[in-house]
Formats: C-alpha cells, sequence, structure tokens
C-alpha cells in the first residue's frame, strides 16, 4: 500500500509515462497503421501495442506493484485477489475514435488500492490534454501547459443539467434517468475516459453509463472524478430514478472485487 506521500512523489514520473505512450500513439497516428480484430471482437491497432509497452515499462521501472493492462489481461483470479494495490491500465482507451481520427481516446493509467481508484492519470494527446488527481489532494486539468484545478459543477445552481450521452441513439434507459432529474438536461457527446472527466471537470453534471464497460476503460478517470469531488456509483436499471434524484446515496463503483474484470453499470455525478 502506498501513502499519500508516496503517491505525490510518483505523480510527476507518471504523467511522464502516460505523455511518452501518447507520443508513441501519435507516431502511429499520423501515418497508416495496421487493425486487428482481438477475441471479443473489438479492434486493436499497433498503437495500442505500443503505447501498452511504453507504459508497462515505465511503471516497472517506478515500483513493483503488478500491472493489469488491457492488452495483458490473462491474470488469473487467483492471484490477482491477493493483490491490495496495483496498477490498472488501459494503453489506449476509445481505439474506435483513433481508427475515426477524431482525437477523443486517450491514454489512462490508474493506481487501485483496496478495490479504489486512488490516483489516476488521463492523456488525450491530440488534444494536448492531461487529467491528473489524486484522491483526498484534488485534480488538476492540465491543456497546452496550462494548469487548471478541478472542480465539479454544482446541481443546485443548475437551470439546466448536462448528461453526457449520444445525441443521435438515446436508449430507454437514458431518456428514463433524464426524465427523472429534477431539472431539464441538454446531452453532451465525448468519446473514451474523457466523458468521465466532463463530470470532474464541471463541464456536465452527469455521465449514466448504462452500457458495457471494463475497468480499465474507467479506473484512470474515475481516480481523477473522485479526487475533484465527483462521485461514481453503481447503477442498476430498477433504481434509475432513485440514482437520478440521490446519487450520493448508491454504492461507490469498486474494482478487482470479482474474477470478471467488467463493471456494473454506473453513474458519475457532481
Amino acid at each position: 500500500m502506498l501513502n499519500t506521500s508516496q503517491i505525490k512523489a510518483l505523480q510527476a514520473d507518471v504523467k511522464a509515462v502516460a505523455i511518452a505512450a501518447g507520443n508513441a500513439i501519435m507516431d502511429i497516428y499520423q501515418r497508416d497503421f495496421a487493425i486487428y480484430t482481438k477475441t471479443d471482437e473489438s479492434p486493436l491497432t499497433e498503437a495500442d501495442l505500443a503505447a501498452h509497452h511504453v507504459i508497462v515499462d515505465g511503471l516497472t521501472a517506478l515500483s513493483d506493484l503488478p500491472i493489469l493492462s488491457e492488452e495483458s489481461a490473462n491474470i488469473a483470479w487467483s492471484e490477482r485477489q491477493t493483490w491490495q494495490s496495483y496498477w490498472l491500465v488501459d494503453p489506449l482507451d476509445g481505439t474506435k475514435e483513433f481508427i475515426k481520427k477524431n482525437g477523443e481516446f486517450t491514454v489512462n493509467i490508474a493506481l487501485i488500492q483496496q478495490g479504489t481508484p486512488v490516483f489516476g492519470v488521463v492523456y488525450a494527446p491530440v488534444l494536448d490534454t492531461l487529467y491528473s488527481g489524486i484522491v483526498g489532494v484534488g485534480a488538476v486539468k492540465t491543456k497546452a501547459g496550462q494548469a487548471t484545478p478541478m472542480q465539479p459543477a454544482s446541481r443546485e445552481n443548475a437551470t439546466t443539467y448536462h448528461v453526457v450521452g449520444s445525441r443521435s441513439h438515446q436508449s430507454p434507459e437514458i431518456t428514463q434517468f433524464i426524465e427523472a432529474l429534477d431539472k431539464p438536461a441538454e446531452l453532451v457527446s465525448m468519446g473514451s475516459s474523457l466523458k468521465l472527466c466532463l463530470v470532474a471537470e464541471g463541464s456536465a453534471h452527469f455521465y449514466p453509463r448504462l452500457g458495457p464497460t471494463s475497468e480499465w476503460d474507467t479506473g484512470a478517470a474515475h481516480a481523477v472524478a473522485l479526487a475533484a469531488g465527483a462521485s461514481v456509483t453503481e447503477l442498476s436499471l430498477t433504481k434509475i430514478t432513485a440514482s437520478a434524484q440521490a446519487p450520493e446515496q448508491q454504492t461507490p463503483l469498486r474494482y478487482n472485487q470479482h474474477e470478471s474484470v467488467l463493471n456494473p453499470f454506473f453513474l458519475v455525478s457532481c
């Protein structure tokens, strides 16, 4: 287990690892690249693998903590369940966004301790934006070299809620969530783990996730959201109304609690 002082001491180096991984991705992004299909039929590119190797090498040089990465996820549950602290990595979240070349993809590095994200770095290389946060210390957004402390928006002062979701494909569950809110809502569209960061930085009030995600998709941005002062809780289809009206009363989203690395549905809220 790392204490806050030890995490602070690692912060700059972990940011540097994320940026180095982003640079490796950009080298490939700016040219033609190969696309492979993983066993779950999702796309994998050269960039995912290049970033994975940069991050694993960088984190291994910084600590002896185990690493769970999307690109090396075949670690037995019998081993994982003994971990108290570990790095949770998605070398390139938003591979589909990468292939579309819309810039909305990220490098994600999280430190998980006893099932909770306590430190995270999210780097969007095309956007030249880096989010980082240590729970109990605070979160910062750095864009074009300018660092700004992060703080979620106020629901109390809002006249209209901003809800992260799809403008073109509203599921019945998202519609139900919006209808349960106590104020009108507008949808905000964004790719990858940047969705969680929108709530953390105050650009959106809610991000209800009612589709499949894996733990590495969310760990880093989850840590940033918690560090900024947002909450990330489980979202049950039978409790959508309760979650919309009182998200702080729901169960916090946790990690490495089961053999499966799939997340339950969840809600990020200010």
